[in-house]
């Protein structure tokens, strides 16, 4: 072969090669996901009754089906979490950022949220009998419309953080 003909040869490798790389997003699949979890523990379907979580960054931490009754999450960042199907029965979360945490399917039940940021939450399907909510701030969140006035009934304070009154941020 003379050298014009193995020029021509390599130029049409890396035609076809080139295109083929260049559409190849693979490796980068989930990339953004991964650097958003990336300083988070995943607590997906663990138990973590009785766990201690007070004052600490959990932000866009997983607890998807995680047990976490009698928890304490006072005063922790959640900001942006998963909750979805967990039971956090008479957990501790007074005074923790839960904005922008999903929330749906889950049990609140005797759970203690006075003082909580639970702005843009999404909670459907979830129980909050016997919350405690006083001073709890649920501007922009998705609730059910029955967990919705059952939570008026009981609303009381303002938001130390937001400045916002918990029968308002409800809507009552």
């Amino acid at each position: 072969m003379g050298p014009q003909i193995v020029s021509l040869l390599i130029g049409a490798v890396l035609i076809v090669i080139s295109p083929v790389q260049a559409l190849d997003t693979s490796a980068g699949v989930g990339l953004q996901d991964r650097a958003l979890f990336q300083e988070t523990v995943d607590y997906t379907l663990t138990n973590q009754s009785g766990g201690d979580f007070h004052n600490q960054n959990l932000a866009n931490t997983s607890f998807a089906g995680a047990v976490g009754r009698n928890a304490d999450f006072r005063g922790a960042n959640l900001h942006g979490a998963i909750l979805t199907q967990g039971a956090f029965a008479e957990a501790d979360f007074r005074g923790a950022d839960l904005s922008d945490a999903l929330m749906d399917r889950a049990d609140f039940v005797g759970t203690d949220l006075r003082d909580a940021v639970l702005t843009g939450i999404i909670a459907s399907g979830s129980s909050f009998t016997d919350a405690r909510i006083d001073g709890a701030d649920f501007s922009d969140a998705l609730l059910d419309r029955d967990d919705q006035r059952r939570l008026c009934r009981d609303a009381e304070g303002i938001n130390p953080s937001t400045g916002v009154s918990t029968r308002d941020s409800l809507g009552c």
